[in-house]
């Protein structure tokens, strides 16, 4: 399973990568805007950060296939790096997708909302579809289903694309499509902060503070009862 954040801040992806096993980096157009600053220059600094083997997705504007595919060449050929092009699944789009995959360009198929939409994008070509789990279940749909008959379709006809869960709004929704078989989780500082988190957790090492120090002293670390 692979986790990547879905951000473009720098100083943030900076503290993750250095506390954390992340594989790689999501953006779209609005959490560049957020960044207020050029967007080429973010991109090439969030590259730096992750190194060349991290992925980084990033999405074009164009609405029109040959639009699409000029964007994604200027971004293949500009940023040096594991770098995948996300390309939304308008009728335009799957043309985009067949043209960059026969191009030897990656591409994430991104708002993803139907498993045929999933289908199409994997037989035009796609590395990775990405389907917008919490988006779905505000308009009364199931995300997670979503995401497990995604999975179960590729399974069944063997296709290499793979599922990139995205659009969450709690743990439980991430809980869930680790556990339908998403091959990657695209996942918002938000959420994040709870991923790996727990009360229990903390009172645990409390407690196991609180006993040490009954016997040896505060601030009495384990280096300091070796003699």
């Amino acid at each position: 399973m692979k986790i990547l954040l879905d951000t473009a801040e720098v100083d943030y992806i900076k503290r993750m990568q250095r506390a954390y096993p992340i594989d790689g980096i999501t953006t779209n157009p609005t959490l560049l805007v957020k960044a207020q600053r050029q967007g080429l220059d973010v991109l090439k600094e969030i590259l730096a950060v992750i190194g060349p083997e991290k992925m980084l997705h990033v999405q074009v504007l164009s609405t029109h296939a040959h639009e699409m595919i000029g964007e994604a060449e200027y971004l293949a050929n500009t940023l040096a790096g594991n770098v995948y092009i996300k390309i939304p699944v308008i009728a335009e789009g799957f043309a985009a997708i067949t043209s960059l995959h026969e191009r030897g360009i990656k591409v994430t198929a991104t708002a993803v909302f139907t498993a045929q939409q999933a289908l199409m994008a994997a037989k035009a070509g796609a590395d990775f579809v990405a389907p917008y789990v919490n988006r779905l279940d505000a308009i009364a749909g199931d995300g997670v289903k979503l995401v497990a008959d995604i999975v179960h379709i590729f399974t069944t006809y063997r296709l290499k694309t793979e599922v990139l869960a995205a659009s969450f709004k709690n743990v439980g929704q991430v809980h869930h499509v680790c556990l339908a078989g998403a091959h990657a989780a695209t996942i918002s500082k938000e959420v994040f902060q709870s991923l790996t988190y727990h009360p229990l957790t903390d009172w645990s090492v409390e407690q196991f503070i609180a006993d040490w120090e009954k016997f040896y002293g505060k601030g009495v670390g384990m280096r300091g009862i070796i003699h």
